[in-house]
This record gives structure tokens, C-alpha cells and sequence, in this order.
């Protein structure tokens, strides 16, 4: 490992406004990783080799260096989002090869937080389908190159899990931030409606969001409190303090004196967590859409994380989200319906198939009344008596092993739709709702490859659920990166 890449945001920003480093020099080390190793991966689409360098000497430049949060932190982008200069190609042959005039606004607060892009990661066709392959290339999880990395957000979490760059803007329309999070070992999190600028066409009827990967909690909390435009605290501590549980107890585990506060409201003790008032968690592993079942292991996983946070002092029963019987066919008409807006004026003779059929569904979907808003107000009203019993849902974040790393786009769309509704289906209804959701790594699965749980809150509780996954992390500490390319590896 170099001295740089593979190291935390927190870390490297950090370095760059002491003066131990130049974001040229971050920014170099990170772009000799992605030139050795992405051509097993594929994460990137563009390296943008030469213009990250230019940005980097500005960062190394600016008058406030010292006061930048994400100072000479190189980022990439999915490929859906404008990045100046680029063109935004969508993982499609029908997109515009023109470059974007401006940023768009997640990230331009990352440039102006001092991030520097490296480049943008590949994604399905329209960011439609949960593997990442197409017209552009494949996103292969660096874990065990054979799998896919997930999707839409693959190429971003690719990149993120080889050590090419510490952050990566992904986003999630159906669970594109957290499945491929979930796959890849990694905190994916999608904030709730209204939190961080969207702006992404027609943006799936309300249900996507722009979103942080990062390999650990404090650089996601970090990364999603500058796109969320929020006052990012900046570290300049060697070590952070323990978690805290999230509750607003006054008394610690030892005994000490309430000391600083976590985001969301829970006092920080020296020695472990508060327990005086921890949390009230639902744990389930029924699957939203009925028909789909939740693999044992991925089960298990989700059970032992609901009991390594009832050891931590909160109250974790077993109950289920009152999912509706037709949520299945809510989810298909939504899923449709978000690419028959993206696929809008685009050469449909240049989609791969499996699009244009999914296009032409949604079509007829919005003809038969069902992508009116009514279905979103009734699902909340379903929900809102579960969650005003309980602050935080655990579930299973998968429920079947990703697909393999292969040219889904030119299989049939019926395979394309069994395979990820068969590995996937815990994530949709909080898209649909509009809840804030993320995937934290937790334990392995038999194959060797992360294991995952999903957290989701109540709206505007991100950094609840960011301390939840605090906890996570500092009872089962991970890998935080894949400590080969090429080879599958297990992990502790």
C-alpha cells in the first residue's frame, strides 16, 4: 500500500490541512492505484488523470485550506451526475456525448468542501438494473472479481472498495446506493426526501436520492453532512472517541459524567456506550415483496446484528413492517415507471433491450394510473404507526449472493428482473416512502464475501442511523478495503 491511498477521508484531509501532504501528492497515489488495478475491476468509465492533478494544485492553493473538511480527498462520481467538463453518458450508446456545462449540486459542494473528482464509475444502462454492466463496461466487486458489484452505483462502490478512492457520490432509486454497498463491504446510505439536492431528471417519481460510500461511518457522516449542506465537523483528533448509543441517556456504562454529544443527541462516554436510554429497534427479516424469501444466511446475519444492539443496551423486538400484499407490483410499476422518464427522448434503436422493455412497461404503467402519488401517501400511513413504535428497523440488507460479473444488458429482461428482485428485495419501500436507509457491513457470509445489514429510520434521523452503524462498527470492526484485486478473499 502507498502512503495514501487506502487511507480514510478523515485521514487524508486531515494530513492536507496540517501540512503533511500536498492534495497533489493524495491525489497521484490514488490516480497509480486506478491505472494498476481497474482494468480487473472497472470501475471508471473516465479518469479524469490530468484535470484531477490541475484541481488538486488549486485545493493545495486555496486561502482556506485549513478550514476544508474534505481537503485534497479525491472523490468519484456515478455517472449519471454532471461533473463539468464530462459528459454524463448514463451507461448508454443513446446518451449525449457533450460535455456537462456545470456540476451538478452534490457536487459542487464537494468541490467547494475541497474534494478533487478522479473520475466517473460505470453504471447499468439509465441506472435501471441492480448489476453494473453495459454498452461502457462491467463493475466487478473487488472481493471476488467474478461477482458483480451491484448496482446502479456499482462502478462508485467498486472504486471505493479497491482503495481508489476513499468517498464515492452514488445514488438510489430502488436501493442503488446500499445493494451495491451491501455487496462491496461498504456504508451506503440513502438519505430521506428533501435531505441532500436531487435534481436527476425525473428523478424516479420522487424516489431517488444522491448519497455517500464510504468504507467507514465518520467519512459517510462526513460526506453525506456536505451534500446535505450541513456544518461538517471537522476532526482533528488521531483517534475518535467510542460510539455512543443513540438514546439521550445520562449514564454511562462506567459511571463517568455525561460528556460530548453524538449527532443525534447521545452522550459520548470515555469508556463505552450510554445505556440509560438506548433505542427502540424492530428486527425482521420478511421480505417486502411477496413470494421472495430471505437466504439463511443473510438472515442470520441481520439476527446477530439485532443482538449485538440489544447487548448494547437497546430494546429490540421482533416485528414486521406492515408491508402491503401488492407492494410487488407498486415496486414493478415505480421501477418501470422511473425509466420510461429517463428514456425520454432518446434514441430507443441505441437501448439495450432489456430497457426498452422495462421503458415500455412503465409506459403502460402511467397509462393505468398506477404511478399516481396516492401510492406513496398510502404506504406512509401504512407505516407511520411502526415507526412512531420503533426509532430503528434492522433487516437483512440482501437476501441472495449478487449475480455474476457478466453482460446482463444482453440478456432478456425477465432474467434481468428475476435475478435482482431474487437478491435484492429489502430495499425498494424506503425509496418509496421516502425514509432514510443505509447498508452497514457486519460478519461474512459462508462464501467468504461481506455480510451486510440494512438500517432505516424515521425521516430526518440520518445521523441516528449513522450512530446505529457506529455501534455496528465498533463491536464488528471490518475490512475496510479488499486486500487484493484478483482473488476472492474473506474477511474477519
Amino acid at each position: 500500500m502507498t502512503a495514501w491511498a487506502g487511507r480514510t477521508a478523515v485521514e487524508i484531509s486531515r494530513a492536507v490541512r496540517r501540512g503533511e501532504v500536498t492534495p497533489r501528492q493524495v491525489v497521484a497515489e490514488h490516480l497509480a492505484r486506478i491505472a494498476g488495478d481497474d482494468g480487473r475491476v472497472g470501475a471508471f468509465r473516465v479518469v479524469r488523470a490530468g484535470a484531477a492533478l490541475a484541481e488538486a494544485d488549486a485545493v493545495g492553493a486555496r486561502s482556506d485550506l485549513a478550514r476544508l473538511p474534505l481537503a485534497g480527498v479525491p472523490v468519484a462520481v456515478k455517472d449519471n451526475v454532471p461533473v463539468r467538463g464530462e459528459s454524463t453518458r448514463n451507461g448508454s450508446a443513446a446518451t449525449s456525448q457533450a460535455p456537462a456545462a456545470e456540476d451538478h449540486v452534490t457536487v459542487a459542494r464537494l468541490r467547494a468542501a475541497g474534494a478533487v473528482v478522479v473520475g466517473l464509475t460505470h453504471v447499468p444502462e439509465l441506472c435501471v438494473f441492480g448489476t453494473t454492466d453495459g454498452v461502457h463496461g462491467i463493475a466487478r466487486n473487488p472481493w471476488d472479481p467474478t461477482r458483480t458489484a451491484g448496482g446502479s452505483s456499482g462502478g462508485s462502490a467498486a472504486a471505493v472498495a479497491a482503495g481508489f478512492v476513499p468517498l464515492a457520490l452514488g445514488n438510489d432509486g430502488m436501493g442503488s446506493l446500499r445493494i451495491p454497498a451491501a455487496h462491496c463491504g461498504l456504508i451506503g446510505l440513502k438519505p430521506g426526501t428533501g435531505r441532500v439536492p436531487r435534481d436527476l431528471g425525473g428523478g424516479w417519481y420522487g424516489m431517488s436520492e444522491n448519497g455517500p460510500l464510504a468504507t467507514t461511518v465518520a467519512d459517510a457522516r462526513l460526506m453525506f453532512s456536505v451534500l446535505a449542506g450541513e456544518p461538517a465537523e471537522i476532526c482533528e483528533a488521531e483517534e475518535p472517541a467510542p460510539p455512543s448509543a443513540p438514546g439521550g441517556g445520562e449514564t454511562s456504562r462506567t459511571g463517568t459524567a455525561p460528556g460530548p454529544r453524538s449527532r443525534s443527541g447521545a452522550a459520548v462516554a470515555d469508556g463505552g456506550w450510554e445505556t440509560g436510554s438506548g433505542l427502540r429497534i424492530a428486527f425482521s427479516t420478511r421480505s417486502p415483496i411477496a413470494g421472495v424469501r430471505v437466504g439463511a444466511p443473510y438472515a442470520a446475519l441481520a439476527r446477530e446484528a439485532a443482538r449485538a444492539l440489544s447487548g448494547a443496551g437497546h430494546a429490540v423486538a421482533i416485528a414486521h413492517p406492515p408491508y402491503p400484499l401488492s407492494f410487488g407490483i407498486v415496486v414493478l410499476a415505480h421501477w418501470t415507471g422511473g425509466t420510461a422518464q429517463d428514456a425520454e427522448g432518446l434514441d430507443p434503436r441505441l437501448l439495450a433491450p432489456r430497457t426498452r422493455r422495462h421503458a415500455a412497461i412503465g409506459r403502460a404503467a402511467g397509462r393505468l394510473g398506477m404511478l399516481r402519488p396516492a401510492r406513496k401517501e398510502a404506504l406512509n400511513r401504512r407505516l407511520e404507526p411502526f415507526f412512531e413504535a420503533y426509532d430503528v428497523l434492522v433487516t437483512p440488507a440482501l437476501a441472495r449472493p449478487g449475480p455474476a460479473a457478466d453482460a446482463w444488458h444482453e440478456r432478456g429482461w425477465l432474467a434481468n428482473v428475476l435475478a435482482n428482485t431474487a437478491c435484492s428485495p429489502m430495499t425498494p419501500p424506503w425509496n418509496l416512502s421516502g425514509r432514510p436507509a443505509l447498508s452497514v457491513p457486519f460478519g461474512s457470509l459462508p462464501t467468504g464475501l461481506p455480510g451486510a445489514v440494512q438500517l432505516v429510520g424515521r425521516p430526518g434521523a440520518e445521523h441516528q442511523l449513522l450512530d446505529v452503524a457506529a455501534q455496528l462498527e465498533h463491536l464488528r470492526p471490518w475490512e475496510r478495503t479488499a486486500p487484493s484485486v484478483g482473488a476472492s478473499v474473506g474477511r474477519s
